[in-house]
């Protein structure tokens, strides 16, 4: 289907997401010349629309770069291991599909009516980290969009007491893979609309999906519900994740508040005020 054989208002999707893509893409230096991009392919709606774009943005790329699709069955109940092949063999791309049980490993080790996400992810990020260390692959995309990291950052406030999100580029903890995030400035009602528009062979999750009291579906409610009252709400809070001020804030890792004022505090200062005193003059006087 060409943009062409479009309506003005699918044009026009089609058209804003390969420029937020693209953007994203220049913003972060996500890709290089040379780059072997594996795109990890979950069967659901966000990857299937990277592993797309980043097809059609390739072709006009200004950089000459490899793209591989590789896909993890993870054995779950009543997964259909010939959707993704026959979807992928019908593409101008190489694709691996790798097979793990790690379903059996997560259901025996997770308690009942626990989170099974957790152990999920870190098992599947071993598969594909390990098969990316094996072929030579420089880049690893995930199809994590902005409402990904907008949930995120939520969850890790009011359950980690912590301000931290997933960003857009970044070097695993062992430092040998740079992870990217190409769809970062994508809205999820885009790549909702962009699926069905696509026709994707989404492959549901029988595992994470059916858990609905998940906190995160928690906190995409709250969201939702944000977003319809105040439309441009979620996006405000994209964007105040590339505009911090670490002066603003209270923590004293990221900026120098000790010094601030006519002469730094000293060790007789904490303990004066743990004492419940403060220093004036070098006496100090009971609060």
């Amino acid at each position: 289907m060409t943009i062409a054989a479009l309506s003005v208002n699918q044009q026009k999707l089609v058209k804003r997401m390969r420029h937020q893509i693209g953007q994203a893409i220049a913003d972060f230096n996500m890709i290089e010349d040379g780059d072997k991009v594996m795109v990890c392919l979950s069967g659901g709606k966000d990857s299937y629309a990277l592993l797309d774009m980043l097809l059609e943005l390739r072709r006009k790329a200004p950089v000459s770069f490899e793209l591989v699709a590789v896909h993890l069955d993870q054995k779950q109940p009543d997964y259909p291991p010939e959707v993704l092949p026959n979807y992928l063999a019908t593409l101008d791309i190489p694709f691996v599909v790798l097979e793990q049980d790690t379903y059996s490993v997560v259901a025996r080790v997770v308690p009942a009516g626990k989170t099974m996400c957790g152990l999920c992810s870190r098992l599947r990020r071993g598969a594909l980290y390990r098969y990316a260390e094996d072929n030579g692959i420089t880049r690893i995309a995930l199809g994590h969009h902005r409402d990904d990291i907008v949930e995120t950052l939520f969850l890790n406030l009011f359950h980690g007491s912590k301000i931290s999100a997933m960003p857009p580029k970044l070097v695993s903890d062992n430092g040998q893979h740079v992870v990217i995030r190409p769809l970062a400035y994508v809205a999820e009602d885009d790549l909702l609309a962009y699926s069905s528009l696509k026709g994707f062979p989404i492959i549901p999750c029988n595992l994470c999906g059916s858990q609905e009291t998940l906190q995160r579906k928690v906190i995409k409610d709250m969201l939702a519900g944000w977003e319809r009252a105040h439309p441009g709400r979620i996006d405000n809070i994209f964007r105040s994740l590339m505009n911090i001020r670490p002066s603003q804030l209270a923590d004293r890792q990221l900026f120098d508040f000790a010094s601030l004022g006519q002469r730094a505090p000293t060790r007789a200062d904490s303990h004066a005020w743990l004492a419940g005193t403060t220093i004036e003059s070098g006496s100090p006087h009971v609060v």
